[in-house]
C-alpha cells in the first residue's frame, strides 16, 4: 500500500472516531446505587450530567452511607458508560481489541 492510502486511511479514521465521539457525547447511561435510591446519569464519554437522591437517604446522622451510595452510583455509571464507549469502538476497529484507543475519547 502506498503512503497516500495510509494516510487516506488515518483520515478516515480520524473521522469515523470524531463521529463515535460526538454519539458518544450525545449518550446518557445511568448507574445506580442503593436500590435505586441514589441514581447517577453520565454521558457516553463520562461527564456527570445529573445525580437523583431519594429523600429518605437524606439523614444528617448518615452522610457517610449517602457519600458511599453517590460514590457507588457514579462508579456503577462511569463503568457501564466506559463499556458503550469500547462497543461504540470496537466498530471503528473491527473487534480488535485495543484497550488504549479508548482512552482518546473525551
Amino acid at each position: 500500500m502506498d503512503i497516500s492510502g495510509i494516510m487516506q486511511q488515518a483520515k478516515d479514521m480520524q473521522s469515523k472516531m470524531a463521529k463515535i465521539q460526538q454519539d458518544l457525547a450525545g449518550k446518557s447511561i445511568t448507574g445506580s446505587a442503593g436500590g435505586g435510591m441514589v441514581m447517577t446519569t453520565v454521558n457516553g464519554q463520562g461527564d456527570v450530567l445529573s445525580i437523583s437522591i431519594e429523600k429518605t437517604v437524606i439523614d444528617p446522622e448518615e452522610t457517610e452511607m449517602l457519600q458511599d451510595l453517590v460514590v457507588a452510583a457514579t462508579n456503577d455509571a462511569l463503568r457501564k458508560a466506559k463499556e458503550l464507549s469500547k462497543e461504540e469502538m470496537s466498530q471503528l476497529t473491527g473487534g480488535l481489541n485495543l484497550p488504549d484507543l479508548t482512552n482518546f475519547i473525551k
